[in-house]
């Protein structure tokens, strides 16, 4: 049996990022950390999105970066001047390949390829049990993907998936403009739920063009592409194009309580941990906050925060809120984003949905959307359940 200090479950974003946190904390430069990945983590398998309004250790492996962006719906468009703010593409392959160089002369990490099978709390830490052996550490970091089938309480919690299709295209002509991302594009036919058009253009003849839902249940996949062929060939007029690479995914939208610890030794990183938004399914600055805070506080301490992710209730009861309304009726999400875009400055925005607004900025938010919805949810919350249709 193998003994560490810290073992990380999963070299995906969240694990792959809390070791880049390790390793840049001289205080922890003495513990030994084994990293435990199934996968060989070798192919462009994601992207991650994302604003921020200061540098981040990943700059380099910025894909592209936008200065502006636009929301368009019936009634309503505009294009936003970000500001101080910078939204920002990377790589999953980028990612990856990243970290491991950081990682890989570094004495004190070790890769194993392997699936765990179980992890128990001991007196005095953890117990891994993996297909590669069994492992001892002081504490186990684990980015498993959460089992929302079988944790599922659709009486008392809301369970949405944020899904898409995506394609990135190359053109004959211009057709993109390379300084502004489409963020929301809510033109199109709602269908009693959420559905836009999100567009990242990284030249004038190729971009990334992505069809969106926030609803329970996926679509066939033929619905997302005559989405994105009558988007290409109604709204851009484009004649010719060429599909390049094609992507697909389902990320849960859920306020189901994603633990973030498993008793005294396991901390639960990533989608396990609820570090995607319930509400917007955005998770890598998240995702960066969380491995910044438990290394701060491990250097300092020894051990993880008592509050392990430092969430504030407030924003929890927001995206309920807005779950509930997209649960209900899905449809009037548009209406809710138009008035946020049509009556607050996007960096209010960008502030709101990163959990750093004031309580005025709070109040200023909620100000800007018509309570009724909200209302109605606030209803259900009181009640114990969710809302239906």
């Amino acid at each position: 049996m193998i003994q560490t200090d810290y073992l990380i479950v999963g070299g995906g974003a969240a694990g792959l990022s809390l070791a880049y946190h390790i390793a840049r904390e001289p205080r922890l430069a003495g513990k030994r950390v084994l990293l435990i990945e199934p996968e060989a983590k070798d192919r462009n398998d994601r992207t991650w999105s994302f604003w921020t309004d200061e540098p981040s250790p990943f700059d380099a492996i910025v894909a592209h970066e936008w200065r502006a962006i636009a929301f368009r719906s019936p009634g309503f468009e505009r294009v936003f001047d970000l500001g101080c703010y910078r939204y920002k593409t990377i790589n999953g392959l980028d990612y990856y390949r990243f970290v491991r160089r950081a990682l890989a002369d570094n004495p004190q990490f070790t890769f194993v390829r392997g699936t765990v099978a179980s992890i128990l709390n001991t007196a005095d830490g953890v117990q891994v049990r993996s297909s590669d052996g069994e492992f001892t550490a002081s504490y186990a970091f684990d980015s498993r993907p959460p089992d929302l089938v079988q944790l599922k309480q659709p009486q008392k919690y809301r369970y949405l998936l944020q899904h898409f299709v995506g394609w990135e295209v190359e053109t004959e002509t211009d057709v993109f403009n390379p300084a502004i991302v489409e963020f929301m594009d809510f033109r199109g036919a709602q269908q009693h739920e959420a559905r836009f058009i999100y567009v990242l253009p990284f030249t004038p003849r190729k971009a990334l063009v992505e069809y969106t839902l926030f609803s329970a249940q996926p679509l066939h996949k033929a619905e997302y592409e005559a989405a994105i062929r009558e988007y290409l060939e109604t709204t851009l007029k484009v004649k010719n194009y060429r599909i390049v690479v094609e992507e697909l995914g389902a990320i849960p939208m859920t306020d189901h309580p994603l633990p973030a610890r498993d008793g005294t030794h396991i901390i639960n990183l990533g989608t396990r941990g609820g570090r995607a938004k319930p509400s917007t399914g955005y998770a890598f600055k998240r995702i960066q906050r969380h491995s910044a805070r438990l290394v701060a506080a491990l250097a300092s301490t020894g051990h993880p925060p008592a509050d392990p992710t430092g969430d504030k209730w407030q924003f929890r009861m927001f995206d309920t809120l807005l779950l509930d309304i997209m649960q209900r009726r899905g449809e009037s999400t548009r209406d809710i984003f138009r008035e946020l875009f049509e009556r607050n400055p996007v960096e209010r925005i960008f502030r709101f949905l990163d959990e750093s607004t004031t309580w005025a900025d709070n109040l200023q938010i909620m100000n800007s959307v018509t309570p009724w919805p909200f209302m109605q949810s606030i209803g259900q919350v009181l009640r114990g359940k969710p809302g239906q249709r």
